[in-house]
């Protein structure tokens, strides 16, 4: 008999909470470690913006393409063992960073921990869509995002702080012990799989359930709104360091690195908007934060520092809610190929850090500011009307007999 799911209240419920922040809080902080350290770089090393965000880049990139076929790997040998590995594995590889020689070896580096990293976002979602009431998916999902917002924030501020006491390579390898101890609490504290069954499916049978995501009403759109909500958002925080450090702020490494303090602002409303999308459905709940971001962007482009760091503070509320709302929307639209649509998801979400990130150098290095602006507000009004059309999709009918659900609440 089949086990009944994870209830909300229960110890397992908190286990699996917990263990999900650690989660998204390890990924994060390896997956974008060298972020702040991208100015540094380009002096180090001579680079344009565009070339020291492949630091970042080759790591999300290869992370993207990993992601379409770690799904059926984790169908195989099951999401909790696959998670666990993937975080070991790219904690060992962040460690070394600050010991290789050359700039080419650290790319080198980066790419291949960024393969092993891909064994976490790839099935995070599908492990909570399983394993958790339907009720509380949306809960556990923003706590997931909420870790993720918190390792963005941790690792990124470790590194800025202690690269400027100690140096970037010191700072990089003290990451990644840290890590690896996150990892290892999170082996220990994450519950067993009660509703996983292993499935030997081959790539063809894996392959067809990408096609019939592609043939839904809005699971394509939310892929391509998680490709221009990443890439807008790693654009702001890839070159913002450039702008403080240059004149007329000329703040320090350290007091840059305390941007991102402003993640904390990103886990408490990832956490609101999952709430919000359970109680008025993710139609209604995607827009708004997206419009929000629009603001953000505007705010950064005045003069005024503490205009820029609120700007920057309501572009990173906006990123987390809204990406809060489109990720459990596919978790809970997608159903039986749960696995597929996380990756179709996450392939569009780190492709968009990989691409668009990049692209968003190239628009520092020709038109400052103002035209990373207006990359990244571009992009978001674009997710904004993608928002606007999401809103009239049909929901899908329920899964199973019984009380029927609310359409407020349908996906």
């Amino acid at each position: 008999m089949t086990e009944a799911k994870i209830s909300p209240g229960t110890g397992a419920y908190r286990r699996l909470c917990a263990a999900m922040l650690f989660a998204g809080l390890s990924t994060f902080a390896l997956l974008y470690c060298t972020q702040p350290l991208l100015p540094q770089f380009s002096a180090d090393y001579g680079l344009n913006a565009e070339e020291a965000s492949l630091a970042v880049s080759l790591a999300t990139g290869p992370m993207a393409f990993v992601l379409l076929v770690a799904g059926m790997i984790s169908e195989r040998i099951g999401r909790r063992g696959m998670m666990i590995g993937s975080l070991l594995g790219a904690a060992v590889l962040t460690a070394p960073l600050g010991l290789l020689p050359g700039w080419h070896s650290l790319l080198a580096l980066r790419l291949v921990c960024g393969i092993a990293l891909a064994g976490v976002p790839a099935v995070a979602m599908a492990y909570i869509s399983e394993e958790v009431e339907d009720a509380a998916v949306g809960r556990a999902m923003g706590l997931y995002i909420a870790g993720s917002a918190v390792g963005g924030m941790s690792g990124r501020l470790l590194v800025s702080l202690l690269a400027e006491w100690w140096g970037w390579r010191t700072a990089l390898g003290a990451t990644g012990l840290a890590a690896l101890v996150l990892a290892l609490v999170f082996w220990r504290i994450l519950p067993h799989s009660r509703q996983f069954t292993p499935r030997r499916q081959s790539l063809t049978g894996y392959a067809k359930g990408f096609a019939g995501l592609f043939a839904d009403t809005a699971l394509p759109w939310l892929f391509l709104v998680a490709f221009l909500l990443m890439g807008a958002f790693i654009s702001v925080y890839n070159y913002a360091g450039y702008r403080l450090l240059a004149a007329p702020y000329a703040l320090s490494q350290g007091e840059v690195g305390l941007i991102f303090l402003l993640y904390l602002l990103g886990s408490a409303s990832s956490a609101l908007a999952g709430h919000v999308s359970g109680k008025f459905g993710p139609r209604r709940a995607l827009w708004p934060p997206l419009a929000l971001f629009l603001c953000g962007i505007a705010l950064t482009c005045t003069q005024a520092l503490p205009l820029v760091i609120a700007g920057i503070g309501v572009v990173t509320v906006a990123f987390f809610a809204a990406h809060a709302v489109a990720s459990s929307w596919v978790g809970r639209r997608a159903r039986t190929v749960r696995a597929q649509g996380t990756a179709s998801y996450l392939f569009g979400y780190y492709m968009g850090s990989s691409v668009l990130g990049s692209a968003g150098g190239y628009a520092w290095t020709h038109a400052g500011w103002g035209g990373v602006a207006l990359f990244a507000g571009s992009l978001i009004a674009l997710a904004l009307a993608i928002s606007v059309r999401l809103a009239f999709v049909q929901p899908l009918a329920p899964a199973v007999s019984g009380v029927p659900k609310p359409a407020i609440n349908a996906e």
